[in-house]
């Protein structure tokens, strides 16, 4: 697939058919996660690969986190049987003392958003679905998936194969609403 068009078609996938991920097609995600750029190119990143059915059954529980999602009014997370059902999901990581701070701003934030996008893109150019998932307990998952002190957990994608045909990619504002040229216009 043309990155261009993964990138205008890419959707959030949160119902996953039985089907498995090939080992080689998982390793080609993590590859294009590997490959993206960071702070200074030291690729503070971390991925723990998680298979294993009562575990990723665990990592659903975590990601019910009463305090955001009942004050939103929300009964579930909307991605949380995605977890469950998906044949892999990815808990990506982040060891912040090898990106950068500058005036407050930690940069492992970015350097993981980057990867991550690499992953889910990766991911829909070899017809796998993926999606962010957020909001989790993070020291359950730390305790469960055994991660040091200090390392910190950004995001979990369930990946695997979408148990619908995709629609193509969500609307979009126009670039009109979003760029602007020499200055910032209202």
């Amino acid at each position: 697939m043309d990155t261009l068009e993964a990138i205008r078609t890419r959707r959030s996938v949160r119902k996953f058919s039985g089907r498995p991920v090939e080992p080689e097609k998982l390793l080609t995600l993590l590859e294009a996660a590997r490959c993206a750029p960071s702070w200074a190119n030291m690729q503070c990143w971390r991925f723990v690969v998680v298979q294993d059915q009562r575990v990723r059954e665990r990592i659903s529980e975590l990601s019910y986190v009463e305090a955001f999602f009942a004050t939103r009014g929300y009964k579930t997370n909307p991605a949380q049987k995605a977890l469950a059902e998906a044949p892999v999901v990815v808990v990506a990581c982040a060891e912040p003392s090898q990106s950068g701070d500058l005036g407050g701003q930690q940069y492992y934030m970015a350097d993981m958003g980057i990867a991550a996008e690499n992953l889910m893109l990766a991911a829909h150019s070899l017809g796998l679905g993926s999606v962010f998932v957020g909001v989790f307990d993070e020291e359950g998952l730390g305790d469960l998936l055994d991660i040091p002190p200090g390392i910190r957990i950004v995001g979990l994608f369930p990946i695997g194969y979408p148990l619908e045909e995709g629609k193509g990619g969500p609307s979009r504002k126009p670039l009109d609403e979003i760029v602007f040229y020499g200055k910032w216009k209202s």
